[in-house]
């Protein structure tokens, strides 16, 4: 099992629980679209869902070690179900809440930043979005969530940049809206999930979520994407991915 969920007083808490620090993979991009798929039945006793991670890690970003093994053939499977994650986090029509445990790194990030509201824990754990230092381009989908959660001039300077961010600098910039002790950052997720469900009608909220990210949606429906999945199936080739990985320190993971 690679994603654990509770639910609490009516909010469904989505704990990824894969490896050591809960890389995305293609099997956990499919658990989480499924899981976020059925936590959206509007008839379901869900009423909000806290997204956090098992261990040390909310997540460490995608399995590059996966993608340099499987080359071409797992990097078509994989870059759909990546986009398919993020969009069913993204489009979930109840409140969506991340609580950033630890590290949250480049698609780690991406997936809080496609919850409606990010808190994150204080401490050592950093949050950023490093894909253009580790050679690969941003998919349609990523691109699109950060620039709605961040806006388009904030979110092109933290992409280009590409840099890792502790707490409190992620909170000035924006990349979460809030600080929680670590110890009371699960409680605090779920009084602000149980707090939106609350305060809002159910019907009010998903129209106006959904209104509220139209634009984005309508872009992502048009993009075809066969150049993110060219230089996604270079990088897993020619060096630059294996290159990253041992420059930081062998790890196998973005």
């Amino acid at each position: 099992m690679v994603i654990e969920v509770d639910v609490v007083d009516g909010v469904g808490v989505v704990r990824l629980a894969h490896g050591k620090v809960n890389a995305l993979d293609l099997e956990l991009c499919r658990a989480i679209g499924q899981t976020m798929r059925d936590l959206d039945d509007r008839e379901g006793p869900v009423r909000a869902v806290v997204v956090t991670g098992a261990g040390r890690a909310f997540s460490a970003g995608v399995d590059l070690k996966r993608v340099v093994d499987g080359g071409a053939s797992y990097v078509a499977e994989f870059l759909p179900a990546l986009s398919e994650a993020f969009r069913s986090v993204f489009d979930l029509g109840k409140p969506v809440v991340a609580a950033v445990n630890g590290h949250a790194i480049a698609g780690g990030c991406v997936l809080a930043a496609a919850c409606d509201r990010r808190i994150m824990a204080a401490g050592s754990g950093t949050i950023g979005v490093p894909e253009l230092r580790v050679g690969v381009p941003f998919p349609a989908s990523a691109l699109e969530i950060m620039r709605f959660a961040l806006g388009p001039v904030a979110a092109r300077s933290v992409i280009f940049d590409g840099a890792n961010h502790r707490p409190e600098a992620a909170l000035a910039l924006g990349l979460v809206d809030e600080l929680s002790e670590p110890d009371a950052l699960l409680d605090r997720a779920l009084a602000v999930a149980g707090r939106m469900a609350a305060d809002i009608p159910a019907d009010t909220f998903r129209h106006t979520k959904a209104q509220v990210r139209q634009e984005a949606n309508e872009r992502l429906d048009r993009i075809a994407e066969p150049a993110t999945v060219e230089l996604w199936t270079t990088a897993a080739t020619d060096g630059r991915i294996r290159t990253f990985m041992e420059r930081t320190m062998g790890s196998d993971r973005e």
